[in-house]
């Protein structure tokens, strides 16, 4: 398994993802990866490198850029507040993310750019949400235990990607009522949508290291079966078949 940092710019901003790949898969589909708030870290590209072994070219997005990342010590929203409040700007961070992922992967001879989706955890679940809305090009993108408000909700016909949110149902950062606003956002907007709701489950789900209840827990079962309907679903919008 290979990994390499990808220098690529979003705007005004200079940013580094990284790149993940089997050498030998050459015509593997290409997944983006939008980490949580803490943005890329060891622990990020050891996901990025766990959806490679999947059977993807893993491209793990930097939405911060190289001067803005957190360390890890400070409080979310410190970094999450003022992003939340552009999301013109957080889409098209996430936008030159999947553009960097093509290019990277062009570029070395490897995966299949026909072939896009997106995964997104926590922030990255709004971010890759927000690619959705943005109207790019790919064929699925999934949100994990994601924020799902927006301020700038998808026009009608916008959304070309099929979108699955998997979330727990006793998710305190994103409540019932998020829920509710993204299902009546993705409705009007004409989007295929999916939302799978795990009762009894908290934020941060797929993490093993979450344990805060009822904030934060992992869940064996929800992440188990949240990823095997992604994967699932992934593989039949390539194919065409939702």
């Amino acid at each position: 398994m290979k990994i390499e940092k990808i220098p690529y710019s979003a705007g005004a901003v200079n940013c580094e993802g990284v790149l993940v790949y089997d050498e030998a898969g050459l015509n593997l589909p290409l997944l983006l990866m939008a980490p949580n708030w803490a943005g890329v870290t060891e622990k990020s590209i050891e996901g990025a490198v766990g959806l490679a072994k999947e059977g993807y070219v893993v491209f793990l997005a930097d939405m911060y850029g190289l001067t803005g990342r957190p360390t890890g010590q400070e409080v979310p929203m410190e970094f999450l507040g003022p992003l939340i409040k552009q999301p013109q700007e957080t889409r098209a961070r996430i936008n030159a993310a999947l553009e960097a992922m093509t290019s990277a992967a062009k570029a070395r001879g490897i995966g299949d750019p026909s072939r896009r989706a997106a995964f997104g955890y926590c922030f990255g679940g709004s971010n890759v949400l927000d690619l959705a809305r943005s109207g790019a090009d790919v064929a699925a993108v999934v949100s994990f235990h994601g924020n799902l408000r927006t301020g700038l909700p998808a026009e009608s016909g916008a959304v070309k990607a099929k979108v699955l949110a998997v979330h727990g149902a006793d998710d305190p950062i994103a409540p019932k009522g998020d829920r509710d606003a993204l299902e009546d956002e993705m409705r009007k907007a004409g989007a295929n949508w999916t939302i799978l709701a795990f009762g009894g489950v908290f934020h941060s789900f797929t993490d093993p290291s979450a344990n805060r209840p009822p904030s934060s827990q992992y869940s064996a079962h929800a992440s188990g079966y949240g990823y095997a309907l992604a994967h699932a679903l992934i593989a039949d919008a390539f194919a065409g078949k939702v």
